[in-house]
């Protein structure tokens, strides 16, 4: 029932939005006769839209900074070997007594 419902409905609507959208009603858009909160709104809305801007290019730097980073990178030495070890003053194995 449900189902049949749902499926009558999403026809419906499509058969009114194909009866909305014909050649009659298509005209060009004119905004001489726009008021002022028109436009406010526009520029608004486009300074928004630029402001976006700014966190997807640090996005993408810092992906192809990351990238170039990992690929770039120069292999270094294993650690552990004899010439990096380093002694620090004071610091001495603990023997634990069971």
């Amino acid at each position: 029932m449900q189902r049949g419902l749902k499926i009558s409905s999403i026809v419906l609507m499509v058969a009114l939005i194909s009866l909305i959208s014909t050649p009659a009603f298509a005209r060009s858009v004119s905004l001489k006769d726009a008021g002022v909160a028109l436009w406010i709104f526009i520029i608004i809305g486009a300074i928004i839209v630029l402001l976006q801007l700014i966190p997807a290019a640090i996005l993408f730097f810092t992906f192809i900074g990351t990238t170039t980073g990992l690929i770039m990178k120069k292999k270094t030495p294993e650690k552990g070997t004899a010439e990096e070890k380093i002694s620090l003053p004071g610091y001495e194995p603990a023997t634990v007594e069971k």
